[in-house]
């Protein structure tokens, strides 16, 4: 069941989807790894890596990425697999695997545009301080990417 299609667009903050347990765990995980970030940033960051892996798996085939802050969202929920796996079967339906690639097919400005507008369509909230610019991984399991080395 893909819970996001059943949203109206841009309107849910995305940390709802996350339970408050795993919030806690990868808030952990975040400012331990990450010392610069605060717990407040942490939260922040977990809620939108939940909004783009929601909005990934509705997406599939399509190149999107998240951003560097993003990212490291990703990458702590991923460590934590059976929380992920989880998460990713109650929101979306399916797992969405972290595929690293080296190059982008339309530049990191259209593929940051192109997830933006997908996790909106999704029905979740964009906070653009964490948007500012795209790693080098993707959810796509064709092997599309993005990358700001293109």
């Amino acid at each position: 069941m893909t819970i996001a299609l059943e949203r109206p667009v841009g309107t849910t903050d995305p940390i709802t989807l996350v339970d408050p347990e795993v919030t806690n765990r990868l808030a952990l995980r975040i400012t331990t790894d990450h010392p610069d970030i605060g717990g407040a940033t942490a939260r922040r960051i977990i809620g939108q890596a939940a909004a783009f892996v929601a909005a990934s798996g509705q997406q599939p085939g399509q190149s999107l990425a998240p951003s560097k802050l993003v990212d490291i969202g990703w990458h702590a929920f991923i460590l934590h697999t059976l929380d992920y796996a989880d998460f990713c079967q109650q929101v979306v339906g399916q797992f969405v695997h972290h595929v690293p690639t080296a190059k982008a097919p339309g530049g990191s400005a259209e593929t940051r545009q192109r997830t933006l507008a997908a996790i909106t369509a999704a029905g979740y909230t964009i906070d653009h301080d964490l948007w500012g610019s795209s790693a080098d991984c993707n959810q796509c399991h064709a092997g599309c990417t993005d990358s700001p080395n293109t």
